[in-house]
C-alpha cells in the first residue's frame, strides 16, 4: 500500500510506500492526539462526497485551534493516493492531519503541519447490526464535542466494550441523559411514529451520511431521552463505513424483528441518490 504524506519533511506532498513512510517521533499527533481526521470512500478511484468531508475536516482543525489545513493540496493527495493503489477498487481513504511537531506536552510549536492520505480496503457491510450502550456518557459541552480528532481513545474503550457483549457499535448517551451518538456513527430512532435524531446541541459529531440523509430522506433533530429507547420501533446507523445501517437488538433487546419500513427505505433512498451524485 503506497501513501500521500505532506509536511514532515516531504513538503507539499509525495507518494511513498507506506512501510517507508516517517514522521517525527515528536508529531503532536502521537504525544497528545492533536490532529483531525476524516474517512472517505472511494470506488473504482472516485471518493464520494470529498467535499463535504474536506469542509468538516477544516471545521474540526478550527475547533481544535490548528490552522486551516490546505484542502487542496490533500484534495490533491487523495486523488495521488488512488492513483497509486489502483487495486483498491473499493477504499478506504483516511485523511489525517496533525499539528506537526511539537513539545513532548500540550504546549503547541508553531510549525509545519503534518498530512497523510492512507488506503486500505473498505470493509463488507452487514445488513443490520446490534448495539450496546456505552457505560461513559459524552461530554456535549467539552472542548471537543462534535470534533473529529485523533483523540480517539474513548471510541476505542467503547467500542471494546461493546464487541465483548456481541455488539458492533457501542452508542453514548450525554451529560443530559440523552442519545448522542456511535463511537463512529450517528443514530437514527423512529419515536412516536417519527424518525428522529440527536441535534448537534446534544454532542454528536455533524456525520456526512447523517447530514445526507436528513436532505435525502428526512427526519428530524430532537433530544431522545435514553430512558424512552424501550419505546423505539425502528433505529439504524448513519456513517461512510456503514451506510445507513439497521440495529435489531441495542443491549440485548429486541428493537425489531426484522429491518423496519422507515430503515428500509431510508437506506435505499441513500443509496439511489449516492449512486447518482459523486460529490453532493
Amino acid at each position: 500500500m503506497r501513501v500521500w504524506i505532506a509536511g514532515a519533511g516531504y513538503g507539499c506532498g509525495t507518494v511513498v510506500e507506506g512501510s517507508e513512510a516517517r514522521i517525527p517521533v515528536s508529531d503532536h499527533g502521537i504525544t497528545v492526539g492533536d490532529g483531525v481526521f476524516e474517512t472517505v470512500r472511494a470506488q473504482q478511484g472516485r471518493p464520494f462526497a470529498l467535499t463535504r468531508h474536506l469542509r468538516r475536516l477544516a471545521r474540526s482543525a478550527q475547533g481544535l485551534g490548528m490552522a486551516e489545513p490546505d484542502l487542496d493540496l490533500i484534495a490533491d493527495g487523495v486523488a495521488q493516493a488512488l492513483a497509486a493503489n489502483p487495486e483498491l477498487t473499493d477504499a478506504r481513504v483516511r485523511i489525517t492531519v496533525t499539528d506537526g511537531a511539537g513539545p513532548l506536552g500540550s504546549d503547541r510549536a508553531s510549525g509545519e503541519q503534518t498530512a497523510i492520505v492512507a488506503l486500505g480496503p473498505f470493509p463488507d457491510i452487514p445488513p443490520h447490526t446490534d448495539v450496546v450502550v456505552a457505560p461513559w456518557p459524552r461530554n456535549e459541552f467539552g472542548a471537543l464535542a462534535g470534533l473529529k480528532t485523533t483523540s480517539y481513545a474513548d471510541n476505542v474503550r467503547a467500542l471494546a466494550y461493546a464487541k465483548e457483549r456481541g455488539g458492533s457499535e457501542a452508542v453514548f448517551r450525554n451529560i443530559a441523559g440523552n442519545l448522542c451518538e456511535g463511537t463512529g456513527s450517528n443514530v437514527f430512532v423512529v419515536l412516536d411514529g417519527r424518525l428522529v435524531t440527536p441535534p448537534l446541541s446534544a454532542g454528536p459529531l455533524a456525520g456526512i451520511t447523517r447530514e445526507l440523509v436528513l436532505e435525502w430522506f428526512g427526519g428530524e433533530e430532537e433530544d431522545v431521552p435514553m430512558e424512552r429507547l424501550p419505546e423505539i420501533s425502528e433505529a439504524f446507523l448513519t456513517s461512510t463505513g456503514r451506510d445507513v445501517q439497521p440495529i435489531l437488538h441495542i443491549d440485548g433487546r429486541q428493537v425489531s424483528a426484522g429491518v423496519g419500513p422507515v430503515s428500509a427505505k431510508a437506506a435505499a433512498v441513500f443509496a439511489e441518490h449516492a449512486a447518482e451524485r459523486l460529490d453532493p
